[in-house]
């Protein structure tokens, strides 16, 4: 690691394979926490390379607990985290609606590094356990159209840096990492990312699997996600735009109306209560738009407008919310 910390403080990247290769062996305990934290800082101060992203993308694909689910073509809504802006658990939400309108849902996730409350920590604290039981993930899917994979179970090199990011409580190259190594490998993915930068990296290594249908979505005012607080930037396999609020046949918002909760236990409420079709109109509004865009990926016949609108009917009309109560329903039985 030393030869490599040097190397990077003389302005110098990584090569495809070294990034593989420090990762690998972070994985493998070889090197110390202050090392892994020092290397971890390099890239708090400067851009990563397509490259070094690449060598760290494969490092955790090639290491990680493969789950096979190809039989359900899932599709994963995740994003990077790391834009500080503390919204509520939206793209977990919207994977309950996308669940409820029949599409298989393979949901990546982890605790909050660098927010108050990941997606990982609202669904345990509402009942979801995790596991990498291929057969419980298979019954989970096929049931409820929606299984977990929480990433520090299938992602050895992310559970031994996990203390870490925590305790340096700001966003790291794993951020950028995590919607791209779900253990799935799902060919239909709908990821946030915090910079219009890393949108770009996504699209070009994206380009590079044909065979998985994509949608990278970065709010122009740094949100990793659909915020409808300003312009956001859309780059698929087809095409690349800039839609707003209105493309959508939704209002325009502000900051604080998507605001999450201070606590796991706040954020489990405010999750509770969307879910229910209880939200306020900008919670509504703010979980139809990505539910709507990730419809549209997963089944691009749909118009956008129309995608966003038969997300907004599932999620008031409280089938969402009924999917989930199945689902923790179900699982209260077993264990009794």
């Amino acid at each position: 690691m030393k030869e490599i910390l040097n190397h990077l403080f003389e302005h110098k990247s990584l090569t495809k394979q070294q990034a593989r290769e420090v990762l690998v062996n972070i994985a493998s305990g070889r090197y110390n926490q202050n090392q892994i934290a020092s290397f971890l800082t390099v890239y708090m101060m400067r851009s990563i390379t397509v490259d070094e992203l690449e060598g760290f993308r494969n490092a955790l694909l090639d290491l990680c607990h493969r789950v096979d689910l190809d039989a359900y073509n899932p599709i994963d809504l995740c994003g990077t985290g790391g834009d500080g802006k503390d919204t509520f658990n939206i793209s977990t939400l919207s994977s309950f609606v996308v669940a409820a309108n029949g599409v298989h849902v393979a949901k990546h996730g982890n605790y909050g590094v660098s927010s108050s409350c990941g997606s990982s920590n609202v669904l345990e604290a509402l009942g979801i356990s995790f596991t990498t039981d291929t057969d419980a993930l298979e019954r989970s899917i096929d049931k409820y159209n929606i299984c977990f994979l929480h990433a520090p179970l299938f992602h050895p090199a992310m559970k031994s840096v996990g203390p870490i990011r925590k305790e340096l409580g700001v966003k790291t190259f794993f951020n950028m990492l995590g919607p791209m190594v779900n253990p799935a490998f799902p060919k239909r993915q709908m990821v946030g990312v915090f910079s219009l930068e890393l949108a770009r990296m996504y699209g070009y290594l994206y380009q590079q699997q044909p065979d998985v249908r994509y949608s990278i979505i970065h709010t122009l005012d740094g949100y990793d996600e659909v915020s409808l607080t300003s312009p956001f930037k859309v780059i698929t396999d087809q095409r690349e735009s800039l839609l707003d609020a209105e493309a959508l046949g939704l209002p325009r918002l502000q900051h604080e109306q998507i605001k999450g909760g201070a606590s796991v236990a706040e954020a489990a409420e405010i999750f509770l209560e969307v879910l229910k079709g209880n939200g306020t109109t900008a919670q509504t509004a703010v979980v139809s738009a990505n539910s709507g865009m990730a419809l549209q990926c997963a089944r691009p016949e749909l118009e956008l407008q129309e995608a966003v609108a038969l997300a907004k009917e599932t999620l008031e009309s409280g089938k969402a919310y009924a999917l989930f109560n199945k689902l923790i329903n179900d699982k209260k039985a077993v264990e009794a």
